[in-house]
Protein backbone atom coordinates (compact mmCIF):
# COMPACT_ATOMS: atom_id res chain seq x y z
CA UNK A 1 0.00 0.00 0.00
CA UNK A 2 2.85 2.36 0.93
CA UNK A 3 4.68 1.67 -2.35
CA UNK A 4 1.54 2.55 -4.33
CA UNK A 5 1.17 5.79 -2.37
CA UNK A 6 4.83 6.69 -2.94
CA UNK A 7 4.36 6.21 -6.70
CA UNK A 8 2.31 9.40 -6.73
CA UNK A 9 5.39 11.40 -5.70
CA UNK A 10 7.66 12.86 -8.35
CA UNK A 11 10.72 15.08 -8.42
CA UNK A 12 10.60 18.54 -10.00
CA UNK A 13 13.19 21.28 -10.48
CA UNK A 14 11.88 24.67 -9.42
CA UNK A 15 11.64 27.23 -12.20
CA UNK A 16 13.40 30.27 -10.67
CA UNK A 17 11.50 32.66 -12.93
CA UNK A 18 8.07 31.41 -11.82
CA UNK A 19 6.66 33.78 -9.22
CA UNK A 20 3.85 31.33 -8.41
CA UNK A 21 6.34 28.53 -7.78
CA UNK A 22 8.45 30.82 -5.61
CA UNK A 23 5.41 31.86 -3.61
CA UNK A 24 4.34 28.23 -3.06
CA UNK A 25 7.86 27.33 -1.94
CA UNK A 26 7.98 30.31 0.43
CA UNK A 27 4.63 29.32 1.95
CA UNK A 28 5.72 25.68 2.31
CA UNK A 29 8.97 26.59 4.04
CA UNK A 30 7.14 29.01 6.34
CA UNK A 31 4.87 26.16 7.47
CA UNK A 32 8.01 24.16 8.29
CA UNK A 33 9.43 27.04 10.33
CA UNK A 34 11.99 28.04 7.70
CA UNK A 35 12.58 31.15 5.64
CA UNK A 36 13.50 31.24 1.97
CA UNK A 37 16.97 32.26 0.87
CA UNK A 38 16.76 34.84 -1.90
CA UNK A 39 20.08 33.69 -3.39
CA UNK A 40 19.30 30.00 -3.76
CA UNK A 41 21.09 28.68 -6.83
CA UNK A 42 19.12 25.48 -7.31
CA UNK A 43 15.91 24.08 -5.80
CA UNK A 44 14.23 20.72 -6.23
CA UNK A 45 10.89 19.57 -4.89
CA UNK A 46 9.15 16.27 -4.35
CA UNK A 47 5.51 16.86 -5.16
CA UNK A 48 2.30 14.91 -4.66
CA UNK A 49 -0.05 16.14 -7.34
CA UNK A 50 0.08 19.91 -6.95
CA UNK A 51 1.27 19.81 -3.33
CA UNK A 52 4.87 20.05 -2.14
CA UNK A 53 5.83 17.04 -0.02
CA UNK A 54 9.49 17.97 0.45
CA UNK A 55 12.07 20.37 -0.88
CA UNK A 56 15.77 21.17 -0.79
CA UNK A 57 18.10 23.77 -2.27
CA UNK A 58 21.72 24.76 -2.51
CA UNK A 59 23.78 27.87 -3.05
CA UNK A 60 27.41 27.26 -3.84
CA UNK A 61 28.56 24.36 -1.68
CA UNK A 62 25.88 24.80 1.00
CA UNK A 63 22.75 22.63 1.02
CA UNK A 64 19.89 24.51 2.63
CA UNK A 65 16.14 24.87 3.09
CA UNK A 66 15.69 21.09 3.30
CA UNK A 67 12.21 20.35 4.62
CA UNK A 68 9.65 17.53 4.59
CA UNK A 69 5.95 18.04 5.25
CA UNK A 70 4.70 16.32 8.41
CA UNK A 71 2.35 14.15 6.35
CA UNK A 72 5.35 12.60 4.58
CA UNK A 73 7.70 12.07 7.53
CA UNK A 74 9.56 8.76 7.86
CA UNK A 75 9.24 8.02 4.14
CA UNK A 76 12.91 8.55 3.31
CA UNK A 77 12.27 11.86 1.55
CA UNK A 78 15.12 13.67 3.35
CA UNK A 79 17.54 11.07 2.01
CA UNK A 80 16.06 11.41 -1.47
CA UNK A 81 16.39 15.20 -1.34
CA UNK A 82 19.99 15.13 -0.11
CA UNK A 83 20.98 12.43 -2.62
CA UNK A 84 19.56 14.52 -5.47
CA UNK A 85 21.28 17.72 -4.30
CA UNK A 86 24.63 16.03 -3.70
CA UNK A 87 24.53 14.45 -7.17
CA UNK A 88 23.82 17.83 -8.75
CA UNK A 89 26.61 19.47 -6.73
CA UNK A 90 29.05 16.78 -7.84
CA UNK A 91 27.92 17.27 -11.44
CA UNK A 92 28.88 20.93 -11.06
CA UNK A 93 32.32 19.98 -9.76
CA UNK A 94 31.74 20.57 -6.05
CA UNK A 95 32.58 17.75 -3.67
CA UNK A 96 33.09 19.49 -0.32
CA UNK A 97 29.58 20.26 0.89
CA UNK A 98 27.93 21.76 3.96
CA UNK A 99 24.46 21.62 5.50
CA UNK A 100 22.73 23.94 7.96
CA UNK A 101 19.90 22.34 9.90
CA UNK A 102 18.20 22.47 13.28
CA UNK A 103 20.01 20.42 15.93
CA UNK A 104 16.91 18.24 16.33
CA UNK A 105 17.48 17.02 12.73
CA UNK A 106 21.21 16.44 13.14
CA UNK A 107 20.88 12.65 13.34
CA UNK A 108 19.14 12.52 9.95
CA UNK A 109 22.07 14.12 8.16
CA UNK A 110 24.66 12.15 10.12
CA UNK A 111 23.15 8.97 8.67
CA UNK A 112 23.49 10.55 5.20
CA UNK A 113 27.24 11.02 5.50
CA UNK A 114 27.52 14.48 7.07
CA UNK A 115 29.60 15.30 10.15
CA UNK A 116 28.83 18.05 12.68
CA UNK A 117 31.34 20.90 12.92
CA UNK A 118 29.72 23.32 15.35
CA UNK A 119 26.32 23.90 16.96
CA UNK A 120 24.54 26.98 18.32
CA UNK A 121 22.17 25.97 21.16
CA UNK A 122 18.84 24.80 19.72
CA UNK A 123 19.00 27.09 16.69
CA UNK A 124 21.39 25.61 14.14
CA UNK A 125 24.12 23.08 13.50
CA UNK A 126 26.62 23.15 10.64
CA UNK A 127 27.72 19.83 9.13
CA UNK A 128 30.10 18.90 6.30
CA UNK A 129 30.42 15.79 4.15
CA UNK A 130 34.08 15.15 5.04
CA UNK A 131 34.89 13.62 8.41
CA UNK A 132 38.30 15.32 8.33
CA UNK A 133 37.44 18.52 6.46
CA UNK A 134 38.13 21.00 9.24
CA UNK A 135 41.13 18.90 10.37
CA UNK A 136 42.68 19.20 6.91
CA UNK A 137 42.32 22.99 7.16
CA UNK A 138 43.99 22.88 10.57
CA UNK A 139 46.92 21.00 9.06
CA UNK A 140 47.29 23.66 6.36
CA UNK A 141 47.33 26.40 9.01
CA UNK A 142 50.01 24.58 11.00
CA UNK A 143 52.20 24.18 7.92
CA UNK A 144 51.96 27.92 7.22
CA UNK A 145 52.45 29.10 10.78
CA UNK A 146 55.91 28.07 11.93
CA UNK A 147 56.54 28.27 15.69
CA UNK A 148 53.36 28.43 17.75
CA UNK A 149 54.13 31.40 19.96
CA UNK A 150 51.45 33.50 21.74
CA UNK A 151 49.88 35.46 18.90
CA UNK A 152 47.08 37.68 17.70
CA UNK A 153 44.65 37.30 14.79
CA UNK A 154 42.90 39.53 12.29
CA UNK A 155 40.22 38.57 9.77
CA UNK A 156 39.78 40.84 6.73
CA UNK A 157 37.96 40.87 3.41
CA UNK A 158 40.07 43.70 1.89
CA UNK A 159 37.90 44.66 -1.08
CA UNK A 160 40.43 46.20 -1.83
CA UNK A 161 43.35 46.48 0.63
CA UNK A 162 43.53 49.99 2.11
CA UNK A 163 45.69 52.07 4.43
CA UNK A 164 43.03 51.44 7.07
CA UNK A 165 43.66 47.70 6.86
CA UNK A 166 47.41 48.30 6.98
CA UNK A 167 47.06 50.57 10.03
CA UNK A 168 45.23 47.83 11.94
CA UNK A 169 47.76 45.16 10.94
CA UNK A 170 50.77 47.31 11.86
CA UNK A 171 49.17 48.12 15.23
CA UNK A 172 48.81 44.40 16.02
CA UNK A 173 52.25 43.52 14.62
CA UNK A 174 53.90 46.07 16.90
CA UNK A 175 52.35 44.46 19.98
CA UNK A 176 52.72 40.72 19.23
CA UNK A 177 55.52 38.39 18.24
CA UNK A 178 53.24 36.89 15.58
CA UNK A 179 49.99 37.97 13.90
CA UNK A 180 47.84 35.53 11.94
CA UNK A 181 46.05 37.41 9.16
CA UNK A 182 43.12 35.59 7.57
CA UNK A 183 41.83 36.82 4.21
CA UNK A 184 38.15 36.01 3.58
CA UNK A 185 38.22 33.56 0.69
CA UNK A 186 34.65 33.69 -0.60
CA UNK A 187 34.48 35.00 -4.18
CA UNK A 188 31.51 37.30 -3.61
CA UNK A 189 33.41 40.61 -3.70
CA UNK A 190 34.12 42.78 -6.72
CA UNK A 191 37.84 42.10 -6.21
CA UNK A 192 38.41 38.35 -6.54
CA UNK A 193 39.82 36.33 -3.66
CA UNK A 194 43.10 35.82 -5.53
CA UNK A 195 43.50 39.55 -6.17
CA UNK A 196 42.55 40.50 -2.60
CA UNK A 197 45.05 37.99 -1.20
CA UNK A 198 47.81 39.23 -3.50
CA UNK A 199 47.22 42.89 -2.58
CA UNK A 200 47.37 42.03 1.12
CA UNK A 201 50.50 39.93 0.59
CA UNK A 202 52.23 42.79 -1.23
CA UNK A 203 51.00 45.36 1.29
CA UNK A 204 52.37 43.56 4.39
CA UNK A 205 55.63 42.29 2.91
CA UNK A 206 57.59 44.60 5.21
CA UNK A 207 56.09 42.93 8.31
CA UNK A 208 58.10 39.78 9.04
CA UNK A 209 55.87 38.64 11.91
CA UNK A 210 52.59 38.59 9.93
CA UNK A 211 51.55 35.15 8.70
CA UNK A 212 49.01 35.24 5.88
CA UNK A 213 46.24 32.60 5.63
CA UNK A 214 43.31 31.95 3.32
CA UNK A 215 40.05 31.79 5.27
CA UNK A 216 38.66 29.15 2.88
CA UNK A 217 35.46 27.43 4.09
CA UNK A 218 35.91 28.03 7.80
CA UNK A 219 36.18 31.80 8.32
CA UNK A 220 33.37 34.09 7.12
CA UNK A 221 32.44 31.94 4.14
CA UNK A 222 29.07 31.15 2.60
CA UNK A 223 29.26 27.96 4.68
CA UNK A 224 30.04 29.46 8.08
CA UNK A 225 28.41 32.87 7.73
CA UNK A 226 26.09 33.30 4.71
CA UNK A 227 24.48 36.42 6.14
CA UNK A 228 27.76 38.26 5.59
CA UNK A 229 26.99 37.98 1.89
CA UNK A 230 23.15 38.10 2.05
CA UNK A 231 22.90 40.93 4.61
CA UNK A 232 19.34 40.18 5.71
CA UNK A 233 17.37 38.48 8.49
CA UNK A 234 18.75 39.77 11.79
CA UNK A 235 17.98 36.65 13.87
CA UNK A 236 19.62 34.33 11.36
CA UNK A 237 22.62 36.65 11.10
CA UNK A 238 23.21 36.51 14.85
CA UNK A 239 23.08 32.70 14.76
CA UNK A 240 25.55 32.57 11.86
CA UNK A 241 27.87 35.01 13.65
CA UNK A 242 27.92 32.78 16.72
CA UNK A 243 28.62 29.68 14.62
CA UNK A 244 31.44 31.41 12.73
CA UNK A 245 33.04 32.63 15.96
CA UNK A 246 32.69 29.20 17.58
CA UNK A 247 34.61 27.63 14.70
CA UNK A 248 37.33 30.23 15.24
CA UNK A 249 37.44 29.74 19.02
CA UNK A 250 37.24 25.93 18.96
CA UNK A 251 39.30 24.93 15.92
CA UNK A 252 41.61 27.82 15.04
CA UNK A 253 42.58 29.94 18.05
CA UNK A 254 43.71 27.03 20.31
CA UNK A 255 45.57 25.44 17.40
CA UNK A 256 47.66 28.54 16.67
CA UNK A 257 47.96 29.86 20.25
CA UNK A 258 45.89 32.92 19.34
CA UNK A 259 45.19 34.97 22.46
CA UNK A 260 43.78 38.15 20.98
CA UNK A 261 41.73 39.21 17.99
CA UNK A 262 41.88 42.71 16.54
CA UNK A 263 38.95 44.37 14.79
CA UNK A 264 38.45 47.73 13.15
CA UNK A 265 35.78 50.16 14.26
CA UNK A 266 32.79 49.87 11.91
CA UNK A 267 30.99 53.21 11.31
CA UNK A 268 28.65 52.20 8.49
CA UNK A 269 27.87 48.48 8.09
CA UNK A 270 25.17 47.35 10.55
CA UNK A 271 25.98 43.67 10.09
CA UNK A 272 29.70 44.11 10.76
CA UNK A 273 28.90 46.14 13.89
CA UNK A 274 26.69 43.30 15.13
CA UNK A 275 29.47 40.82 14.35
CA UNK A 276 31.91 42.91 16.38
CA UNK A 277 29.45 43.26 19.27
CA UNK A 278 28.84 39.51 19.49
CA UNK A 279 32.58 38.86 19.13
CA UNK A 280 33.35 41.15 22.08
CA UNK A 281 31.00 39.06 24.23
CA UNK A 282 31.73 35.54 22.96
CA UNK A 283 35.52 35.44 22.55
CA UNK A 284 36.49 36.86 25.97
CA UNK A 285 34.22 34.24 27.56
CA UNK A 286 36.57 31.56 26.15
CA UNK A 287 39.78 33.40 26.98
CA UNK A 288 40.41 35.35 23.76
CA UNK A 289 40.78 39.10 24.18
CA UNK A 290 39.23 41.44 21.58
CA UNK A 291 40.54 44.92 20.82
CA UNK A 292 38.68 47.37 18.57
CA UNK A 293 40.85 49.95 16.82
CA UNK A 294 39.42 53.32 15.70
CA UNK A 295 39.27 53.88 11.95
CA UNK A 296 42.14 55.67 10.29
CA UNK A 297 40.87 58.92 8.73
CA UNK A 298 41.95 61.27 5.96
CA UNK A 299 40.51 64.81 5.88
CA UNK A 300 37.62 63.66 8.08
CA UNK A 301 36.71 60.61 5.99
CA UNK A 302 37.03 57.13 7.47
CA UNK A 303 39.43 55.14 5.29
CA UNK A 304 37.55 52.04 4.15
CA UNK A 305 37.28 49.75 1.16
CA UNK A 306 33.76 51.02 0.49
CA UNK A 307 35.10 54.59 0.35
CA UNK A 308 37.78 53.48 -2.12
CA UNK A 309 35.14 51.86 -4.32
CA UNK A 310 33.03 55.02 -4.08
CA UNK A 311 35.88 57.23 -5.29
CA UNK A 312 36.71 54.77 -8.07
CA UNK A 313 33.06 54.97 -9.13
CA UNK A 314 33.28 58.77 -9.13
CA UNK A 315 36.52 58.68 -11.11
CA UNK A 316 38.40 60.46 -8.31
CA UNK A 317 41.62 58.49 -8.40
CA UNK A 318 43.49 61.30 -6.64
CA UNK A 319 41.41 60.56 -3.54
CA UNK A 320 41.81 56.80 -4.01
CA UNK A 321 45.58 57.35 -3.86
CA UNK A 322 45.23 58.84 -0.36
CA UNK A 323 43.31 55.80 0.90
CA UNK A 324 45.43 52.86 -0.29
CA UNK A 325 49.05 51.63 -0.11
CA UNK A 326 51.11 52.23 -3.23
CA UNK A 327 50.96 48.51 -4.05
CA UNK A 328 47.15 48.67 -4.24
CA UNK A 329 47.22 51.95 -6.16
CA UNK A 330 49.63 50.60 -8.77
CA UNK A 331 47.38 47.59 -9.25
CA UNK A 332 44.37 49.87 -9.77
CA UNK A 333 46.28 51.67 -12.52
CA UNK A 334 47.25 48.42 -14.25
CA UNK A 335 45.65 46.78 -17.27
CA UNK A 336 44.74 43.81 -15.08
CA UNK A 337 42.45 46.02 -12.98
CA UNK A 338 40.67 47.46 -16.02
CA UNK A 339 37.62 45.17 -15.83
CA UNK A 340 37.25 45.75 -12.08
CA UNK A 341 37.40 49.53 -12.55
CA UNK A 342 34.82 49.30 -15.33
CA UNK A 343 32.42 47.28 -13.19
CA UNK A 344 32.75 49.65 -10.24
CA UNK A 345 32.27 52.66 -12.51
CA UNK A 346 29.05 51.22 -13.92
CA UNK A 347 27.43 50.49 -10.54
CA UNK A 348 24.27 52.57 -10.30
Amino acid sequence: MMAMWMEHLREEILNPSSKDAQRELRDFLKRQGLGIDDQMEYTMEIVDGSDIAATGSFSGSVLKCIAVDDAYKDQGLSAQIVSHLVSEEYRRGRDHLFIYTKPVNKHIFKTLGFYPIVEESAKAVLLENRWDGVRQYQQELLQESGDLVPSAAIVMNCNPFTLGHLHLIEHAAAAWEKVHLFVVWEDRSIFSSDVRYRLVEEGVRHLDNVVLHKGKDYIISSATFPSYFLKNDEEAASTYISLDLKIFSQYIAPLLNIQKRYIGEEPSCVLTRRYNTIMKKLLPSVGIEVEEIPRLRWEGDAISASAVRKYIHLGQMDKVKQFVPDTTYQFLLSVEAGEIIRRISEIS
